[in-house]
């Protein structure tokens, strides 16, 4: 019985400790987007479906003989793929397609060693059936599920900050060796507790037990589904307008796999009645987040207490419906068929069929219309009637969040970088203002009327940090400015003649909206030269573009990408400014206080840091509130006009460690 445990244990704990390692690796080869970690997560629940369908047809196909030695010869090949190191290659064509670039990558580098650990759990427990015939297998489940959840927390806290990544590859990559071992002791073990009579028998040829209904399997693939895409849904949430940060990232899933402990483990944990009155709680809960403003820790807590409460009911109930031990494979199949549609749906479709964030709506819709299927025959005739009228309101309430994404905008769009809204605004005085929002966040404005158009907007006005150091520079030599982040191509307004602007962005919807629906571009005096690419990977290919002020400014809704603030993205953007140059940061944010990030990497640079905080005044038109670090060396500093060298100095926090590729502390930064 240990041997199992051990190998089921080890397993579940590789299994997911490789998805946030894997997924940092690759996370600034795509742009640092929110969508990559939905597209691991769809990436992973496809293997563990393939993982579940393998052992689905080995126990269904092979007798136990045939099983483990099919299964011990894979487990051997598989260590050929090792280590799990993901190929640099991939970098120089991420964005021809990243949603398949992504896939293609997690295939190459983890494909085989994270299907064959995705088959153990239900492998080991269909063999611990056979071997100890009198024991239930499901704890082992529990034990799988418990595994993964001490993977996920434990590798923000502590692996990720310790280690870079590519020491945790090769030390996931060492220890995948030894559950080699452990599987392979598990299986003599299996093969020796199996009677003589029986080890050349399929379980087809003995079938007792009769096999689920059709609609019994569609229900369990239908809790499994909603489960799946709303954890996907809302972790996209929190990532899109927070950070795409591992810690955002293993919350919400560990929170998936807590409810899967639980179920399994003890039934009796999953109060049927109790749970039933938190879901409407908690369908509220998450509706009151769409309505926005609220603090990170509210958001936070809001959003993972719901989430817990959706992944109870729907786990507990695929519990309560579990079959006999003889189709506990199928039972696994399904749950394994419904996660995958569940990414699927919003990883991989929702994206391309949709132009704003429905899945989520569209989930909560589903969690609540799958509880009243299964209570149906439970309920009586008046009480179907209450809850199909209640589901019919909230159908309509939820229609209501649906069209609020969209109504009174003159354009939205979205792929695999986010969701980017145009709206029109009337100003009484100053004419039409029209606006760019990516997620919840501004990103950028401006007047449409010939005497107002061409002037800065929102955080870049003449006030703003940016406003300030080119004005500095102007009326000398042509400068030559480099921007990561378009957006409406606000800064393109200081453009003078002679002057050449080299911009980056990332999405190429941006680049297209810059230019059809605002004319910052056009009206430049300066050359405009679009560079469509992740800003930080386009410059670490450049030579060295000597500029004389380089603007960081790249949202991802409310979240700057984390690899774009790393001491490496620091040394990059050095290298290609003058001695005397500028390097600006735009670190605006309702959630995340940057400050200590960016005086950290100044000060291991050895660089001077100044802050401009600027708060317009009450009916200024043209300014927003702005938050811009200029970072200089300090022989530059010293020589800034006065406006600017009188700006408060950024020092860095005590204790606190800069940012890398391999280490960013989200938790240290909250506000």
């Amino acid at each position: 019985m240990l041997s199992f445990a051990i190998t089921v244990f080890l397993s579940a704990f590789l299994l997911f400790q490789i998805q946030p390692i894997i997924a940092k690796m690759i996370l600034p080869w795509f742009g640092g987007s929110s969508s990559v970690w939905s597209t691991c997560l769809v990436f992973f629940q496809a293997e563990l479906l393939l993982g579940y369908l393998y052992v689905h047809l080995l126990h269904e196909l092979l007798s136990p003989r045939r099983q483990n030695i099919v299964h011990c010869v894979l487990l051997i090949l598989s260590a050929a793929t090792l280590p799990v190191i993901a190929n640099p290659a991939w970098r120089d064509a991420a964005f021809s397609s990243p949603t398949w670039n992504v896939l293609v990558v997690l295939a190459a580098a983890v494909g085989m060693p994270y299907l064959l650990l995705s088959t153990t759990g239900p492998l080991m427990q269909a063999w611990y059936a056979r071997t100890f015939t009198s024991v239930m297998p499901y704890r082992l489940y529990a034990l799988s599920n418990l595994a993964s959840m001490i993977a996920l927390l434990s590798y923000p806290v502590l692996v990720e900050p310790y280690f870079p990544v590519h020491d945790q590859a090769m030390a996931w990559s060492a220890a995948y060796v030894l559950f080699i071992v452990a599987c392979l002791a598990s299986a003599r073990l299996s093969w020796q507790g199996v009677p003589a009579e029986q080890r050349e028998r399929t379980p087809a040829r003995s079938e007792t037990v009769p096999r689920p209904p059709l609609s019994e399997c569609l229900l369990w693939i239908g809790l499994a589904m909603t489960a799946s895409l709303l954890l996907l849904a809302m972790t996209r949430h929190l990532t899109q307008d927070v950070a795409p940060v591992p810690f955002l990232w293993v919350l919400p899933l560990s929170i998936y796999l807590l409810s899967f402990i639980l179920c399994f483990d003890a039934p009796r944990y999953y109060y049927r009645p109790g749970f039933l009155v938190a879901l409407p709680v908690a369908l509220f809960a998450v509706d009151r987040v769409l309505d926005g403003g609220m603090d990170v820790p509210m958001l936070v807590t809001l959003m993972c207490l719901s989430l817990f409460v959706f992944c109870m009911v729907c786990h507990g109930e695929l519990v309560r419906r579990r079959p006999a031990v003889r189709h506990l494979t199928l039972f696994y199949l399904m749950l394994s068929i419904g996660g995958a549609l569940g990414g699927s749906f919003v990883g991989l479709l929702a994206p391309v069929i949709f132009n704003a964030y429905f899945e989520l709506p569209i989930g909560l819709f589903l969690c609540a219309a799958l509880v009243i299927v299964v209570l149906w025959r439970e309920l009586q005739p008046r009480w179907r009637v209450l809850l199909l009228a209640a589901l019919l309101a909230y159908g309509y309430r939820l229609g209501g969040i649906a069209v609020a994404y969209v109504e009174d905008y003159r354009l939205v769009q979205r792929n695999f970088y986010g969701q980017v809204r145009i709206a029109d605004v009337s100003d009484d005085e100053l004419g039409v203002k029209r606006k760019m929002f990516h997620g919840r966040v501004n990103h950028g404005e401006q007047f449409l009327s010939p005497e107002y158009r061409r002037q800065p907007t929102a955080y870049y006005c003449h006030e703003s940090g940016i406003g300030q150091a080119l004005h500095s520079l102007a009326g000398g030599k042509p400068l030559h400015i480099g921007i990561l982040g378009l957006g409406t191509g606000t800064l393109a307004a200081y453009g003078r003649a002679g002057d050449e602007m080299r911009m980056y962005e990332i999405n190429d919807q941006v680049v297209d909206l810059a230019r059809s629906e605002f004319s910052y571009l056009a009206d430049s005096a300066a050359t405009i030269v679009p560079v469509l690419g992740d800003g930080r990977l386009m410059l670490e290919r450049e030579p060295p573009q000597n500029f004389d002020v380089l603007a960081i400014d790249a949202f991802s809704g409310d979240s700057i990408p984390t690899h774009l603030l790393t001491l490496e993205a620091m040394r990059a953007y050095q290298r290609h400014m003058k001695s005397d140059g500028l390097l600006a940061l735009h670190i605006t944010n309702r959630y995340l206080d940057l400050r200590p990030v960016v005086a950290a990497a100044a000060a291991e640079l050895g660089m001077s840091a100044l802050i401009f905080d600027f708060d317009p005044p009450d009916g200024d038109r043209f300014c927003r509130h702005s938050v811009w670090v200029l970072l200089a060396s300090p022989e530059r500093a010293a020589q800034l006009p006065e406006a600017l060298r009188s700006a408060e100095k950024l020092t860095p926090r005590p204790g606190f460690t800069p940012w890398t590729d391999s280490f960013s502390n989200l938790l240290g930064i909250l506000q």
